[in-house]
């Protein structure tokens, strides 16, 4: 079954305290050559059938409706997974 991966981040010129925080953090353990952490949000659709021009435009809808704050984050991308690629857990 196809997957639809939704990614949103939080608008570049606003402040992410979370990534800052694990920037810290990651310098504390001695993980220096990392300058900057941004943290955002992943959604994972599962797909029952084919994915077509309709679901991706509804898919599209949700990201900017639904999964994102459009005032502080940015849909960076949605993208299609046929089924023979692995998700992340």
């Amino acid at each position: 079954m196809p997957t639809i991966v939704v990614e949103v981040m939080p608008k570049a010129e606003l402040l992410d305290p979370q990534g800052k925080a694990v920037a810290g953090a990651l310098t504390r353990l001695g993980k220096s050559q990392f300058s900057a952490v941004r943290i955002g949000k992943r959604f994972e659709l599962t797909v029952d059938g084919e994915v077509t021009d309709a679901v991706l435009a509804e898919v599209t809808d949700l990201a900017n409706d639904m999964f994102s704050n459009s005032v502080i984050e940015d849909v960076v991308s949605i993208t299609v997974l046929d089924g023979s690629e692995a998700v992340a857990s």
